[in-house]
């Protein structure tokens, strides 16, 4: 079967087009998928850069949408035909984080072996059920930036009907954020350093925009926008570059979502403004399998579906990636086969 691969010591000059061993049948407790489309994430940017070492020969991409082809032994949640989609975190079903995954040892497409290939056999924990009636390429933008949005205001936020959310940029994570804040009846800030993309997230249902470039000091212009009080929570993505001016536009008690290392990874934290403003800053990577779950049911109910930017073959990877390096894409970039 194909499959993108990597090939030490990584780089986009490095992802082949391979032929690898079919994964056979489903042994007890597993099925197998044929895998139809797969979302990009700066998590697998970095992977393929080499950023993140991983072995030789790694099949690519944590996101992996795609039909049941057959169930092992044991199996009763899936049957063939069911359409479905990856989980981040395989081993972390439900509940708080344990110290399993704690990292990316079992992270498809970084510590184990990704969904860049035309079938995989995993666990039937590696999966949930898609949301009903979508595309193979639409589902495959829930496991990463989809399920991190959820998590960062409705499972760790504790969002309601009315309370202020900033989003920064239009990547996968905001736009998802920004649309799940919306259809909870939540009034949404976002920034950009373009007007065109500004002028879509209005369509989208953005209540104010910002130009960061116009505007360096963005967080006094959200502060300023809210008449003084701030927002009540941050979907923080940029990292050390953009943290203070999260902490100006953040209301007293509000809530930081850091999700993103986008400008680097290590911060200098203005300490007393985090004490003066009561600031709730929490750290998150993806979500366990049952907030996946929990998320497609509330899909299901929700009329909004994903901004796709633009979908490329899984032959061309390498030239969605680059793509994805560029800074020009709004909302998800897809491969499919």
């Amino acid at each position: 079967m194909k499959a993108l691969t990597l090939k030490s010591p990584g780089g986009l000059e490095n992802i082949v087009l391979d032929d690898v061993a079919d994964p056979g049948r489903p042994g007890k407790g597993e099925i197998r998928v044929a895998i139809k489309a797969s979302s990009l994430n700066y998590h697998d940017l970095l992977v393929a850069a080499g950023a993140f070492p991983t072995e030789d020969g790694r099949i690519l991409l944590s996101d992996g949408a795609g039909i049941v082809e057959e169930t092992g032994e044991g199996v009763d949640e899936f049957k063939p035909g069911d359409h479905v989609v990856s989980t981040f975190f395989p081993v972390w079903p439900a509940g708080p984080a344990t110290p399993a995954v704690g990292g990316f040892a079992h992270t498809p497409g970084d510590g184990a072996q990704g969904m860049a290939c035309g079938h995989v056999v995993r666990p039937a924990g590696a999966f949930t059920h898609a949301p009903r009636g979508w595309t193979h390429r639409e589902a495959a933008t829930i496991t990463t930036s989809g399920l991190t949005a959820w998590r960062a205001l409705v499972v760790n936020g504790r969002l309601k009907a009315g309370e202020t959310v900033l989003v920064q940029g239009t990547g996968g994570v905001s736009i998802a954020a920004l649309q799940l804040a919306k259809a909870m009846g939540a009034y949404v800030i976002a920034t950009s350093s373009s007007d065109d993309k500004l002028a879509k997230v209005k369509r989208l249902g953005a209540d104010l925009t910002i130009n960061y470039r116009n505007e360096p000091e963005w967080g006094r212009k959200a502060l300023e926008l809210t008449h003084g009080f701030g927002v009540d929570h941050v979907v923080e993505v940029g990292g050390p570059a953009t943290l203070g001016q999260s902490l100006t536009a953040l209301k007293v008690g509000g809530h930081i979502a850091l999700i993103g290392l986008l400008s680097g990874t290590d911060a200098s934290l203005p300490i007393l403004s985090v004490l003066a403003k009561h600031a709730r800053i929490e750290g998150l990577i993806v979500g366990s399998r049952q907030e996946q779950k929990d998320f497609v049911r509330a899909l299901d109910l929700m009329e909004a579906r994903p901004v796709i930017d633009q979908v490329f073959p899984y032959a061309d990877l390498a030239a969605a990636f680059a793509h994805q390096q560029s800074g020009q894409h709004f909302g998800k970039i897809c491969v499919e086969w």
